[in-house]
């Protein structure tokens, strides 16, 4: 038994945190370098990594561009951020917090920029007017489930995610905690999708774009490979569902967008033009 970690009075980080990204954990933001961003053709410029965060974004472009709106054609760059891009000068002037997704919107007179997935989602859902009804009752139960996806995914991945996959030695209290929590949420999704086909309702929005990468990719035992683990079988409608929208054309091509995992076949590091999805 490891002797019992007391807090200092003063907390001051240590020389190495270990786990998987150990080399980019700081206390402080900001910059750590110089580097401009790259800016290509289309209006719209997404600077991303294929998390499920990132995912997110890529899916909704790629469903937007398959309703014919034209105006959604965009540049995706790859941010490594394993290798600290998202500390690059470019990157903190867009996004203060450090974090992809981001994206500039340059169709209009001056730059828009949009960081956290959620509010990107938002703006490109009121920009094209699709997958946000305008329906007072229907908007809000899209925005409710939007924001409890925002607000219970970090459990799933700082919490459980990084403890059960990431962190340098397994613990028993926090994975049970997190896994715990993890559960429960799949079990909200479960009985909310007992009763209808999509998250929000019986239409197809950005509430499912947001939850699908976290929730469904957990569900079909794609993510931290710990769907024995979590019993993923115990949510029938959930997987249903899961399976429902990963069959879709949009979010196929959406997720292989600065994408540097998996089958060569699925990985397109950066999206310049639709026929890089070939």
């Amino acid at each position: 038994m490891t002797d019992q970690y007391v807090p200092p009075k003063v907390w001051t980080p240590p020389a190495s945190s270990g786990g998987a990204f150990a080399s980019i954990n700081r206390p402080v933001a900001g910059p750590t370098h110089e580097a401009e961003l790259p800016v290509g053709k289309h209006p719209l410029q997404l600077y991303s990594l294929a998390t499920p965060n990132g995912v997110k974004v890529t899916i909704l472009l790629e469903e937007l561009l398959a309703l014919g709106h034209a105006g959604a054609e965009y540049d995706a760059w790859l941010i490594k951020i394993n290798e600290g891009a998202q500390f690059s000068s470019g990157f903190v002037a867009i996004n203060p917090n450090s974090k992809i997704p981001a994206l500039v919107d340059r169709s209009g007179p001056e730059p828009v920029r949009v960081f956290e997935s959620g509010a990107i989602l938002v703006y490109l859902a009121e920009k094209f007017g699709a997958f946000l009804p305008q329906d007072g009752v229907a908007r809000t139960e899209t925005l409710n489930w939007l924001f409890w996806q925002m607000g219970s995914a970090p459990f799933v991945g700082g919490g459980f995610g990084h403890f059960y996959a990431y962190a340098p030695e397994k613990l028993q209290y926090p994975i049970d905690r997190y896994a715990m929590e993890t559960k429960r949420q799949l079990d909200v999704l479960e009985r909310q999708l007992a009763q209808q086909r999509f998250v929000a309702g019986s239409g197809y929005t950005i509430a499912d774009m947001a939850i699908w990468p976290w929730y469904g990719g957990m569900v079909r035992g794609e993510l931290y490979e710990a769907g024995e683990f979590l019993s993923v079988h115990d949510y029938p409608h959930l997987r249903r569902w899961a399976d429902e929208i990963a069959a879709r054309p949009a979010v196929l091509r959406g997720r292989k967008v600065n994408r540097v995992r998996g089958k060569p076949e699925e990985q397109v590091p950066e999206r310049h033009d639709a026929a890089d999805l070939d």
